[in-house]
């Protein structure tokens, strides 16, 4: 089975940027034809935060998200990326990166029971 790894988590103020990534073991599958970003703050429940598919040319965002946060993918489809600007405090979470080979309303957030595979987890904090 398909094996996903983040990196790129970390610390930095409000309004600052990074750049998470998360790689596949192999790439242009349809274990990855889906593949969406997931965090989870200590207390809170998991939620969806972008997904993409279609060889990563479609995508859909969260509002709490949009226009601040952008998947980028590379030419090999393998690694996924999520370009994360102008942070807030409230983005603060461990970040996770998921995969699926079918998901019904992929214009609708992301829906955690709906994914197969998963990253380990790459944490961000943005202080105030």
């Amino acid at each position: 089975q398909v094996q996903l790894v983040e990196r790129g988590g970390g610390s930095v103020q409000a309004g600052g940027s990074l750049i998470l990534s998360c790689s596949a073991s192999t790439g242009n599958t349809e274990s990855t034809n889906y593949m969406a970003w997931f965090r989870q703050a200590p207390g809170k429940e998991r939620e969806g935060v972008a997904v993409s598919w279609n060889g990563r040319t479609s995508t859909y965002y969260v509002d709490s998200v949009k226009g601040r946060f952008t998947i980028v993918r590379d030419i090999a489809k393998t690694t996924i990326y999520l370009q994360m600007d102008a942070l807030k405090p409230e983005d603060t979470a461990m970040y996770y990166c998921a995969a699926a080979p079918a998901i019904r309303r992929p214009w609708l957030p992301p829906i955690p029971t709906e994914y197969i595979v998963w990253g380990q987890g790459t944490q961000v904090t943005v202080s105030a």
